[in-house]
């Protein structure tokens, strides 16, 4: 099994590279965000997922190993195959799809290809643990990896709070965000209405800038 390649970049096509070592051809099919990391000519080192099946092999490359494991994870899904996979993370990076998945907002899943909204909402179910785990492996959003864990919108004050914002035009992740931030200064004492007007500030404040 192949786990990574170094080599060079021989060419680019719309969702696949061909890598160069020592005199070999490696076809591998990539997200657009990698790809748009690779140059022709220039030397490329990628993380690779290999798929073998009866009449094929087929090797992934990922500029990350985080985005190696979100592909993983999400072939794992009913009806996600690699192509999809590889759609989703073009538009999402690991750690948009950890925040997505938080939050349970399908909107940045149903700008891939191939994933509709029923496909969107099977992905954020049966992901949800999943994702959070990974979290807790290290796996957190740079921006919050120093500090208190993001809470869940699972249900309670939070997912009141979440829902009244989103009933006021925010879109549901940038709720979430807010609601969590707010939760983590608040404590667990905060009710809905705190973390509304709270949050409704955090909102203006950014949307200010």
């Amino acid at each position: 099994m192949i786990a990574r390649l170094k080599g060079l970049v021989d060419c680019l096509g719309d969702d696949f590279a061909v890598i160069d070592v020592g005199g070999v051809g490696y076809l591998v099919f990539c997200s657009g965000r990698t790809l748009a990391r690779l140059q022709a000519g220039q030397a490329a080192s990628l993380h690779i997922e290999t798929h073998v099946r009866e009449d094929h092999i087929h090797l992934y490359g990922f500029a990350e190993a985080g985005e190696r494991d979100w592909f993983t994870l999400l072939t794992t899904v009913q009806g996600v195959g690699a192509k999809v996979a590889l759609a989703i993370l073009s538009v999402a990076g690991p750690e948009q799809l950890l925040q997505t998945i938080a939050a349970q907002d399908k909107t940045l899943l149903t700008r891939a290809s191939g994933v509709g909204p029923k496909l969107a909402v099977r992905i954020l179910t049966e992901l949800k643990d999943k994702a959070g785990r990974m979290a807790l492996g290290g796996f957190a959003p740079a921006a919050t990896a120093n500090a208190a864990p993001m809470p869940a919108a699972g249900g309670g004050v939070m997912e009141d709070a979440i829902s009244a914002l989103a009933n006021l035009g925010y879109r549901r992740l940038e709720a979430f965000e807010a609601v969590g931030a707010v939760a983590r200064e608040q404590g667990e004492g905060a009710d809905a209405s705190t973390l509304i007007r709270l949050s409704l500030k955090r909102l203006g404040k950014d949307l200010s800038r």
